[in-house]
């Protein structure tokens, strides 16, 4: 699977403009992977199964970035993240998106960061 929205978040957005239903996610929150996650979000989870919140700037040009830092402190395991998932709940939830990330890998009780802007999510825009 490439990385991306899930067939969950698309729908719900198709559903929001095709049939008037609301869609909101109050709060996404980030998992580390070690490779791709697949279609449900959840393969190659990392040793570090922590969910943090992450905060989106807004959308440009069909694109949805990070507008802090997600921060992970006293990490579990030392492992090289490669991707990532969102979620809309801490610990259980739906899977919204998937994508690949860029970092240094990481040793057990490490601070690990992923920098402002470093988690996106795009559409194809008709230009």
């Amino acid at each position: 699977m490439a990385t991306g929205i899930s067939a969950y978040l698309a729908n719900a957005w198709l559903n929001a403009l095709g049939n008037a239903t609301s869609f909101s996610v109050t709060t996404a929150y980030v998992k580390l992977h070690v490779g791709d996650p697949g279609s449900a979000g959840t393969s190659n989870a990392a040793t570090e199964t922590t969910r943090k919140a992450v905060s989106f700037a807004a959308a440009s040009n069909g694109a949805l970035a990070s507008d802090a830092d997600v921060t992970w402190t006293n990490i579990a395991g030392s492992q090289d993240a490669t991707h990532f998932t969102a979620w809309d709940n801490a610990t259980t939830g739906n899977f919204l998106f998937s994508g690949t990330i860029t970092g240094n890998a990481y040793t057990a009780g490490d601070t690990y960061t992923i920098s402002s802007g470093g988690l996106t999510v795009s559409l194809t825009v008709a230009s």
